[in-house]
């Protein structure tokens, strides 16, 4: 058995979750939506370039948590998963998702996106094993705080590896799936990389390196 590893924005999903999540929060009035998302879309343009600072983003887009619970966040992502983000998701991602399973691989969505979002997408597309950013509850609402490394860039080896151990397992014939030149570190950790639909900077890595490039829809 072997990890079949994924990443989610652009990867699994066409879109970007924490950017759809930020537009609903605007709908349910927790920000101002323009300003808000003005904002939002200036830091995802810094991702999109490889130089944002993820703990920016992050104080950003948790700051309308503050005080909430995780239960009420959750009660409010559910069906923001199930109207916005399944009619996202590439049918040829479960495609691949499927393949794993049949070949008896083990399924993982490693995310630089907050676990409040990654859990219930992941489980939206039948996995169970996630690792994201972690948000901090203090006295039974968040903080708006991350805790633990962020699961970004080399963050994602760092935290890959932690899981590795806990679990007893190896990248021995790992596969990953990422979009983003920001996952070239795993890409390059693993037995057998594959970029999908990638940004410009790993499609021309990719076409250097021999990696399949998948057009997924």
């Amino acid at each position: 058995m072997a990890l079949a590893i994924f990443d989610l924005d652009e990867t699994l999903i066409h879109g970007d979750c924490a950017s759809l999540w930020s537009e609903q929060m605007g709908r349910l009035g927790w920000v101002d939506p323009e300003s808000f998302m003005r904002r939002n879309n200036e830091l995802m343009d810094a991702y999109s370039h490889g130089k944002l600072r993820m703990e920016d983003y992050m104080a950003f887009s948790l700051e309308p948590l503050i005080g909430r619970t995780p239960a009420e966040v959750e009660h409010l992502v559910e069906p923001w998963v199930e109207d916005f983000i399944e009619p996202i998701i590439f049918s040829d991602a479960t495609k691949a998702i499927a393949a794993h399973r049949k070949a008896g691989d083990r399924i993982l969505v490693i995310s630089a996106s907050g676990t409040h979002l990654v859990k219930p997408i992941a489980e939206r597309l039948g996995i169970d094993e996630i690792l994201g950013i972690e948000l901090e509850v203090a006295h039974g609402v968040y903080s708006g705080q991350t805790t633990g490394i962020l699961t970004y860039r080399e963050g994602k080896i760092t935290r890959l590896l932690e899981w590795l151990d806990a679990e007893e397992e190896n990248l021995e014939g790992a596969s990953f799936y990422s979009d983003s030149r920001n996952d070239l570190p795993l890409l390059l950790k693993v037995d057998y990389p594959h970029v999908v639909n990638p940004d410009p900077v790993l499609r021309e890595h990719a076409e250097q390196a021999g990696w399949p490039i998948h057009l997924w829809t």
